[in-house]
């Protein structure tokens, strides 16, 4: 197909897409996967993939604000990125540097009021990168209409065990009652700073598996996954749309479930659960078909049902 007709095949979709959108995530967590195979692909190194995959990664955070994501993750560099080529890792650093920057100092930045943050291990990384990380927090502390995280030097059991090793010291040292330890007290020991359940995992290159990504955030919120076949830096503005559309399927569906649930149980509740049941229904009827939408007699016949019971 020719290139041309191609853009106009790839825009008609995306527009299609687009209105079949009805609303965005909070929170989007992306494993930016592909890139040296990218580059390969086309003869190049891997440093080229990297950074055409950096290319990507600021379209990605214009899509996110314009449909109304609040929180973007993007895992750049993992505990197990350690392993690969030192000639591969320093030119990785250099690029994280480069653009940790460059972002800490773009416009689009600052008028849009994007908050950097980085996740992981940051004290493993060389002080460059260190200092790049310190300065694109500093320059953009002050904002919070959107938070952009960057995971560097991440891995999600090394991030658990330490929260659970700071909630061991703070029994130790009485500080915590073990009976009394709630969610907070992990969230609290993860980061210095809260981050958002996350909504939707996205990850390309065609891997089917969410590696160690933001375990107690995203499996504990039973976040939508996304798996697509396209390379990062090849990762387009119809993928991020089918994603979107992925996390609206898995909310619809949580909803249509609820609602199953609460009907089904109307008939077989005691008083004081059949409120909570009603209002369930209430909330998410309209998930269901409307074949199986209850109408008034059905939710009194639950109200007879649990006298009946009683």
């Amino acid at each position: 197909m020719k290139r041309w007709l191609r853009q106009r095949v790839d825009a008609a979709y995306e527009r299609l897409l687009s209105r079949e959108i009805s609303g965005a995530p909070t929170h989007v967590a992306v494993i930016q996967d592909g890139n040296r195979r990218y580059a390969r692909k086309r003869g190049g190194d891997a440093h080229e993939g990297h950074r055409a995959g950096a290319e990507t990664t600021e379209r990605v955070l214009e899509w996110c604000q314009d449909i109304g994501v609040e929180e973007l993750t993007l895992y750049a560099f993992s505990t197990e990125n350690f392993e690969r080529p030192p000639e591969e890792r320093e030119a990785l650093f250099d690029l994280l540097e480069e653009k940790l920057r460059e972002f800490a100092d773009a416009d689009r930045v600052h008028d849009n009021e994007v908050r950097i943050r980085a996740l992981g291990d940051v004290d493993r990384l060389p002080e460059r990168v260190r200092d790049a990380v310190a300065y694109a927090e500093e320059r953009t502390q002050g904002y919070d209409r959107f938070v952009l995280n960057i995971a560097l030097a991440y891995g999600g059991r090394a991030e658990l065990l330490e929260a659970v090793r700071g909630v061991a010291e703070g029994v130790a040292a009485g500080d915590l009652d073990p009976d009394e330890i709630d969610v907070e007290d992990i969230e609290d020991r993860l980061y210095d700073r809260p981050v958002r359940d996350v909504d939707l995992i996205i990850r390309t290159g065609g891997d089917e598996r969410t590696s160690n990504f933001l375990p107690w955030h995203a499996n504990g919120n039973e976040a939508a996954v996304f798996f697509c076949a396209p390379y990062w830096p090849e990762f387009s503005k119809a993928d991020f749309l089918r994603g979107i559309r992925t996390y609206e399927h898995r909310q619809e569906s949580w909803r249509r479930t609820r609602a199953r649930r609460a009907l089904a149980l109307l008939g077989a509740v005691s008083e004081p659960e059949l409120a909570e049941a009603r209002s369930i229904v209430d909330r998410f009827r309209d998930s269901l078909p409307s074949a199986e939408q209850p109408d008034a007699s059905e939710l009194e016949a639950g109200d007879s049902s649990s006298r009946i019971a009683d």
